[in-house]
């Protein structure tokens, strides 16, 4: 089968006034991004007529397949893209740009297509710390952070808290040698924090005094029958619990939490934000959070 296959299946040139937006994973399937661009998207065109014509699609795109959807895309007319797991850091060579944010996360979640190639930019931070603040009604670096994963999620909420002033950061990772590699590429990058690199729970350097927060960046959770990443009981004090996946809504870490009274959500909120962001960049224009919140909330009702 074609590389390309994928892909020539599912779209041919858009119309000549349509505006292409996509998100590509491997999975997509879970993905409610396009209910929130468009419902987004719908409230822009009532005062502009002419964002009638955006229209936000999802694409299941494989990492091999990766390097040959994004310039396919840009010739079939799409202008803005999403990207989650597994390509948020395996794009980065294939960009013709990055803007400072992006640049210093190593890792990205958003694609403009700029002067003839696709610039890259990261809102999933953002989008992190404002869900963190408006669900535990506290800012990032209040609390002792533990970041579970290494990869592209991970690192995009490790920089955030750093961008942030957080001073008690720990990475817990199955490889240490990923882990080790995100630690390093940031303080290349220039954050002079430091960063605790966990290999079990046990060696967490918990400070009574301050609360935890536990930010699952891994994949596991996607899948109902995932097992949760970390056992919560390993942690004490005041344990705070944030998991980026959204879909399902209760994961099994959620589970735990629940079940010790530990204050948590789910990724909901961060995915509207960093939606939001997105939709920013590639329309310049103020955009309705107020329309993709309730979009998102329909669309995990359904």
């Amino acid at each position: 089968m074609p590389k390309e296959s994928f892909l020539l299946d599912q779209f041919s040139a858009l119309p000549p006034r349509e505006v292409g937006l996509a998100v590509l994973g491997y999975p997509i399937k879970h993905s409610i991004s396009p209910q929130l661009h468009n419902a987004a998207l719908k409230v822009l065109a009532e005062k502009e007529p002419e964002f009638n014509n955006w229209k936000y699609h999802k694409i299941e795109v494989h990492p091999e397949n990766l390097s040959d959807a994004l310039p396919k895309l840009a010739e079939l007319g799409f202008r803005g893209l999403n990207l989650t797991i597994p390509h948020k850091v395996e794009v980065l060579p294939m960009l013709s740009s990055m803007d400072e944010q992006a640049r210093a996360m190593g890792a990205v979640n958003t694609l403009n297509w700029e002067e003839g190639g696709w610039k890259g930019y990261n809102t999933d931070g953002i989008g992190l710390s404002r869900s963190v603040r408006e669900v535990f009604d506290r800012s990032v670096k209040e609390f002792q952070v533990l970041v579970l994963g290494a990869g592209g999620a991970a690192r995009a909420a490790v920089a955030q808290c750093l961008f942030e002033g957080c001073e008690n950061l720990a990475i817990f990772n199955r490889s240490m040698e990923r882990a080790y590699q995100l630690s390093s590429a940031l303080k290349e990058n220039g954050f002079e924090q430091k960063i605790s690199l966990v290999k079990s729970l046990s060696h967490f350097p918990h400070n009574a005094e301050q609360p935890v927060l536990v930010i699952n960046a891994t994949s596991l959770g996607l899948v109902m029958d995932d097992p949760a990443p970390i056992d919560l009981s390993c942690l004490k004090g005041e344990v705070f619990v944030y998991d980026m996946v959204y879909n399902p809504p209760d994961t099994r870490l959620l589970m735990q939490a629940k079940e010790k009274r530990f204050p948590h959500a789910n990724g909901l909120g961060m995915l509207v934000g960093q939606a939001a962001r997105s939709l920013e960049i590639w329309s310049e224009r103020e955009v309705s959070i107020h329309a993709m919140s309730c979009a998102a909330l329909q669309a995990m009702s359904d």
